[in-house]
């Protein structure tokens, strides 16, 4: 396929389905211009991808309005351009997004992800590492390098840290001309987390997406405090449309409408509670725990703990 029919296509799909309807002719007129320049003449796949996804990103600062490339031939799947097994198969060897879930010194939990799987894929795997999780006294959850996944899994997630459910977020959807709303779970397997312990979430330049929804959601909640660097700043959520063999676009047809802000996190990221450089957001957020850990006593069975707590929190000053 040559230049032209891929711009056409892309145009296409921006008129049919990007949420922003007269942010979608503005691309429109634009790419053709850039098209009539020569601007993608002669360029491999690749280049192209990355030469068209920078031109729709200088109109519209939308970061997930983008054209991708890709090394595999991609199938044609219900209109898709992904095969559900094989993201099965990616996420089973990616450990479901969860790169670690543990207990720290302390009795503080630890929960870092790099990708939200939908519940139908990881639901065992977040439901065992929340159960792990569940008598800390305090969690952290990382989400510095975790770039977005499933809505439904952040409502997962959050149904482990409330008692009640609870509305987090809505989406508007251009197609259908609908509003979504999200609510916490009202069961989730294993043991919660509950309403009352401190969790605070670790963020970075590289949180994006789905892992943006859970941290602005806890911190407009009053649930959780944000720890680190603003985050990406991409909260409308998107779809992908084949191009040909090699290339697909992905078009944002909704964007995010929080019920306590009345709006989201799009080019904005999500501002930290306590701004910190996204590598000391672990031992600002780990001290924190500690200094909480220490208020809960320190004779009996929390008599280790709070010794634990002491000389952890020592070390990090």
């Amino acid at each position: 396929m040559d230049e032209r029919a891929r711009i056409d296509d892309v145009c296409q799909r921006l008129r049919d389905h990007y949420v922003f309807p007269d942010v979608a002719e503005k691309l429109t007129v634009f790419l053709q211009a850039r098209l009539g320049e020569g601007a993608y003449a002669g360029l491999d796949d690749k280049a192209f991808a990355d030469a068209v996804t920078q031109d729709l990103q200088s109109v519209s600062g939308d970061k997930h309005l983008r054209l991708r490339f890709h090394v595999d031939p991609l199938p044609e799947v219900d209109g898709q351009s992904f095969d559900p097994e094989v993201y099965r198969r990616e996420a089973e060897l990616n450990g479901f997004g969860i790169a670690s879930a543990r207990r720290l010194s302390g009795n503080v939990g630890y929960l870092e992800t790099k990708l939200l799987y939908g519940p139908d894929i990881s639901g065992e795997a977040l439901a065992a590492a929340m159960t792990l999780l569940a008598t800390a006294d305090a969690l952290l959850i990382d989400v510095r390098e975790n770039r977005g996944g499933d809505p439904m899994a952040v409502a997962m997630l959050i149904s482990y840290l409330v008692d009640e459910p609870v509305h987090f977020n809505s989406i508007y959807l251009r197609d259908g001309d609908v509003t979504n709303q999200f609510w916490t779970l009202p069961y989730v397997p294993g043991r919660k987390f509950g309403a009352d312990k401190p969790v605070w979430v670790l963020t970075g330049p590289t949180t994006f997406s789905g892992a943006e929804d859970l941290s602005y959601s806890l911190q407009q909640l009053g649930r959780a405090k944000t720890v680190g660097a603003v985050t990406g700043g991409g909260a409308n959520p998107r779809r992908q449309y084949k191009v040909d063999t090699h290339v697909d676009v992905t078009v944002p047809g909704g964007r995010a409408v929080n019920p306590v802000t009345g709006t989201n996190w799009e080019g904005v990221g999500v501002r930290p509670d306590i701004p910190v450089a996204v590598e000391d957001a672990f031992d600002t957020a780990y001290a924190l725990a500690l200094e909480h850990v220490l208020t809960l006593g320190d004779s009996g069975v929390r008599r280790q703990l709070a010794d634990e707590a002491r000389i952890t929190l020592a070390g990090l000053g």
